[in-house]
Protein backbone atom coordinates (compact mmCIF):
# COMPACT_ATOMS: atom_id res chain seq x y z
CA UNK A 1 0.00 0.00 0.00
CA UNK A 2 1.21 3.36 -1.22
CA UNK A 3 2.10 5.85 1.64
CA UNK A 4 -0.02 8.15 -0.33
CA UNK A 5 -1.97 7.65 -3.78
CA UNK A 6 -3.57 10.16 -6.03
CA UNK A 7 -6.08 8.90 -8.63
CA UNK A 8 -7.35 10.92 -11.46
CA UNK A 9 -7.62 14.22 -9.67
CA UNK A 10 -9.15 16.86 -11.09
CA UNK A 11 -9.43 20.54 -10.05
CA UNK A 12 -10.78 23.83 -11.56
CA UNK A 13 -11.10 27.46 -10.85
CA UNK A 14 -14.12 29.02 -12.26
CA UNK A 15 -13.77 27.64 -16.02
CA UNK A 16 -10.24 26.61 -15.88
CA UNK A 17 -9.24 23.52 -15.28
CA UNK A 18 -6.28 23.50 -13.42
CA UNK A 19 -5.50 19.59 -13.01
CA UNK A 20 -7.18 17.33 -15.53
CA UNK A 21 -6.76 14.06 -13.98
CA UNK A 22 -3.29 13.59 -12.10
CA UNK A 23 -2.25 10.26 -11.01
CA UNK A 24 1.04 9.14 -9.15
CA UNK A 25 2.03 7.48 -6.00
CA UNK A 26 4.21 7.84 -3.14
CA UNK A 27 5.63 5.16 -1.37
CA UNK A 28 7.14 5.85 2.49
CA UNK A 29 11.07 6.58 2.39
CA UNK A 30 10.97 7.59 -0.91
CA UNK A 31 11.40 11.30 -2.84
CA UNK A 32 9.05 12.06 -5.13
CA UNK A 33 9.15 15.27 -7.41
CA UNK A 34 6.54 16.71 -9.73
CA UNK A 35 7.68 18.57 -12.49
CA UNK A 36 6.71 20.79 -15.56
CA UNK A 37 6.24 24.05 -16.62
CA UNK A 38 4.13 26.86 -15.07
CA UNK A 39 0.48 26.11 -15.08
CA UNK A 40 1.13 22.50 -15.36
CA UNK A 41 -0.67 22.17 -12.12
CA UNK A 42 2.26 21.06 -9.98
CA UNK A 43 1.72 23.62 -6.57
CA UNK A 44 -2.70 22.99 -7.08
CA UNK A 45 -1.96 19.59 -6.81
CA UNK A 46 -0.29 19.82 -3.49
CA UNK A 47 -2.49 22.49 -2.27
CA UNK A 48 -5.11 20.29 -3.00
CA UNK A 49 -3.42 17.32 -1.38
CA UNK A 50 -3.17 19.59 2.03
CA UNK A 51 -6.96 20.16 1.56
CA UNK A 52 -6.90 23.71 0.87
CA UNK A 53 -8.44 23.37 -2.24
CA UNK A 54 -11.72 21.28 -2.99
CA UNK A 55 -11.25 18.85 -5.99
CA UNK A 56 -13.80 18.04 -8.59
CA UNK A 57 -12.96 14.24 -8.64
CA UNK A 58 -10.57 11.40 -8.24
CA UNK A 59 -9.31 10.31 -4.82
CA UNK A 60 -6.58 11.20 -2.42
CA UNK A 61 -6.08 8.69 0.39
CA UNK A 62 -2.79 8.77 2.83
CA UNK A 63 -1.76 6.11 5.02
CA UNK A 64 -4.35 3.94 2.92
CA UNK A 65 -7.44 6.41 4.35
CA UNK A 66 -9.54 8.82 2.28
CA UNK A 67 -8.75 12.35 2.48
CA UNK A 68 -10.97 14.32 0.70
CA UNK A 69 -12.89 16.73 2.53
CA UNK A 70 -10.68 16.64 5.58
CA UNK A 71 -9.92 19.89 6.91
CA UNK A 72 -6.67 21.07 6.77
CA UNK A 73 -5.42 20.96 10.50
CA UNK A 74 -6.74 17.42 10.42
CA UNK A 75 -4.65 16.29 7.57
CA UNK A 76 -1.53 18.01 9.70
CA UNK A 77 -2.61 15.92 12.74
CA UNK A 78 -2.42 12.16 10.36
CA UNK A 79 1.37 13.45 9.41
CA UNK A 80 0.85 15.34 5.73
CA UNK A 81 2.60 18.69 5.82
CA UNK A 82 3.16 21.48 3.42
CA UNK A 83 5.64 23.81 3.42
CA UNK A 84 4.09 26.59 0.93
CA UNK A 85 5.56 28.20 -2.62
CA UNK A 86 6.82 31.22 -1.34
CA UNK A 87 7.71 30.20 1.93
CA UNK A 88 4.93 32.17 3.69
CA UNK A 89 6.52 32.92 6.87
CA UNK A 90 4.72 35.35 9.70
CA UNK A 91 7.20 38.44 8.73
CA UNK A 92 6.28 40.52 11.99
CA UNK A 93 6.45 37.38 14.34
CA UNK A 94 10.26 36.06 15.96
CA UNK A 95 11.44 32.59 14.72
CA UNK A 96 10.53 31.06 17.65
CA UNK A 97 7.07 32.17 17.24
CA UNK A 98 6.79 31.19 13.24
CA UNK A 99 7.95 27.29 15.02
CA UNK A 100 4.91 27.89 17.57
CA UNK A 101 2.53 27.96 14.72
CA UNK A 102 3.82 24.90 13.48
CA UNK A 103 3.07 23.13 16.10
CA UNK A 104 -0.60 23.88 16.97
CA UNK A 105 -1.90 20.53 16.62
CA UNK A 106 0.03 19.19 19.01
CA UNK A 107 1.38 19.24 23.07
CA UNK A 108 3.28 21.21 24.65
CA UNK A 109 5.22 18.49 25.63
CA UNK A 110 5.66 16.78 22.16
CA UNK A 111 6.76 20.53 20.66
CA UNK A 112 9.05 21.30 23.72
CA UNK A 113 10.97 17.39 22.00
CA UNK A 114 10.85 18.00 18.30
CA UNK A 115 11.93 22.00 18.36
CA UNK A 116 15.72 20.19 19.75
CA UNK A 117 15.71 18.56 16.51
CA UNK A 118 14.40 21.47 14.06
CA UNK A 119 17.42 23.59 16.16
CA UNK A 120 19.59 20.31 15.30
CA UNK A 121 18.63 20.22 11.00
CA UNK A 122 18.85 24.45 11.45
CA UNK A 123 21.19 25.70 13.86
CA UNK A 124 20.81 29.34 12.18
CA UNK A 125 16.87 29.32 13.47
CA UNK A 126 18.28 29.08 17.19
CA UNK A 127 20.96 31.79 16.52
CA UNK A 128 17.93 34.19 15.33
CA UNK A 129 15.54 32.84 17.98
CA UNK A 130 14.32 35.98 18.67
CA UNK A 131 14.80 37.54 15.16
CA UNK A 132 11.45 38.77 13.27
CA UNK A 133 11.12 36.39 10.42
CA UNK A 134 10.27 39.76 7.99
CA UNK A 135 14.31 40.73 8.25
CA UNK A 136 15.87 37.52 7.43
CA UNK A 137 17.54 36.27 4.14
CA UNK A 138 15.64 34.20 1.71
CA UNK A 139 17.54 31.25 2.40
CA UNK A 140 17.18 31.75 6.21
CA UNK A 141 12.90 31.93 5.50
CA UNK A 142 13.00 28.99 3.76
CA UNK A 143 14.75 27.22 6.25
CA UNK A 144 11.81 28.73 8.74
CA UNK A 145 9.20 27.63 6.89
CA UNK A 146 10.59 24.17 6.41
CA UNK A 147 11.29 24.03 10.57
CA UNK A 148 8.03 25.30 11.00
CA UNK A 149 6.31 22.36 8.59
CA UNK A 150 8.73 20.17 10.63
CA UNK A 151 6.97 21.04 13.88
CA UNK A 152 3.93 19.02 13.29
CA UNK A 153 6.34 15.97 12.64
CA UNK A 154 4.85 14.88 9.76
CA UNK A 155 5.38 11.47 7.64
CA UNK A 156 5.23 13.09 4.34
CA UNK A 157 6.34 16.34 3.65
CA UNK A 158 5.42 17.97 1.02
CA UNK A 159 7.52 21.22 -0.81
CA UNK A 160 6.65 23.30 -3.04
CA UNK A 161 9.60 25.41 -5.13
CA UNK A 162 11.76 25.54 -1.96
CA UNK A 163 14.68 26.88 -3.92
CA UNK A 164 12.82 29.82 -5.23
CA UNK A 165 14.65 32.64 -5.49
CA UNK A 166 17.70 31.79 -3.67
CA UNK A 167 21.64 32.06 -4.67
CA UNK A 168 23.17 29.30 -5.97
CA UNK A 169 24.72 27.96 -2.94
CA UNK A 170 21.47 28.46 -0.79
CA UNK A 171 20.09 26.14 -3.44
CA UNK A 172 23.18 23.08 -2.87
CA UNK A 173 22.64 23.86 1.46
CA UNK A 174 18.73 23.68 0.96
CA UNK A 175 18.97 20.56 -1.46
CA UNK A 176 21.38 19.27 1.54
CA UNK A 177 19.04 19.60 4.01
CA UNK A 178 15.93 17.61 1.62
CA UNK A 179 18.58 14.94 1.19
CA UNK A 180 19.45 15.07 5.28
CA UNK A 181 15.55 14.83 5.99
CA UNK A 182 14.62 12.23 4.01
CA UNK A 183 17.47 9.90 5.31
CA UNK A 184 15.90 10.41 9.02
CA UNK A 185 12.84 9.09 8.16
CA UNK A 186 10.91 11.70 6.30
CA UNK A 187 9.17 10.90 2.80
CA UNK A 188 9.66 13.82 0.52
CA UNK A 189 6.86 15.03 -2.40
CA UNK A 190 9.02 17.83 -3.97
CA UNK A 191 7.98 20.34 -6.81
CA UNK A 192 10.74 22.25 -7.68
CA UNK A 193 11.41 24.83 -10.75
CA UNK A 194 15.41 23.44 -10.98
CA UNK A 195 13.85 19.94 -12.44
CA UNK A 196 17.84 18.39 -12.69
CA UNK A 197 18.54 19.19 -9.10
CA UNK A 198 14.79 17.74 -8.26
CA UNK A 199 15.38 14.52 -10.40
CA UNK A 200 18.74 14.14 -9.20
CA UNK A 201 18.13 13.65 -5.87
CA UNK A 202 14.25 11.53 -6.24
CA UNK A 203 13.75 8.07 -6.56
CA UNK A 204 11.11 8.41 -8.76
CA UNK A 205 9.30 11.32 -10.83
CA UNK A 206 6.27 12.51 -12.94
CA UNK A 207 5.99 15.08 -15.49
CA UNK A 208 2.96 17.12 -15.71
CA UNK A 209 1.69 18.51 -18.45
CA UNK A 210 -1.35 21.13 -18.88
CA UNK A 211 -3.04 19.23 -15.72
CA UNK A 212 -2.05 15.47 -17.00
CA UNK A 213 0.95 12.90 -16.11
CA UNK A 214 2.17 12.30 -18.83
CA UNK A 215 5.41 10.40 -18.05
CA UNK A 216 7.22 8.70 -15.00
CA UNK A 217 10.28 6.63 -14.30
CA UNK A 218 12.81 6.76 -11.94
CA UNK A 219 14.79 10.56 -11.63
CA UNK A 220 17.81 8.92 -13.02
CA UNK A 221 15.82 8.02 -15.87
CA UNK A 222 14.08 10.95 -16.64
CA UNK A 223 17.24 12.87 -16.30
CA UNK A 224 18.27 10.75 -19.52
CA UNK A 225 15.07 10.95 -21.05
CA UNK A 226 15.35 13.34 -24.67
CA UNK A 227 11.83 14.75 -24.15
CA UNK A 228 12.74 15.54 -20.07
CA UNK A 229 16.12 17.24 -21.35
CA UNK A 230 14.77 19.38 -24.39
CA UNK A 231 11.77 20.32 -22.65
CA UNK A 232 12.98 20.84 -18.62
CA UNK A 233 16.69 20.63 -18.60
CA UNK A 234 17.98 23.04 -20.98
CA UNK A 235 18.61 20.26 -24.05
Amino acid sequence: MALLSVKDLRVSYGAIKAVQGISFDIEEGEIVTLIGANGAGKSTTLNTVAGLIKPDSGSIEFQGESIVGIKPHKIVERGLALCPEGRRVFTQMSVAENLDMGGYTRSDAENAETIKVVYERFPRLQERINQPAGTMSGGEQQMLAMGRALMSKPVLLMLDEPSMGLAPILVEEIFDIIKELNRRGTTILLVEQNASMALSIADRGYVLEVGRTTKTGTGRELLHDDDVRKAYLGG
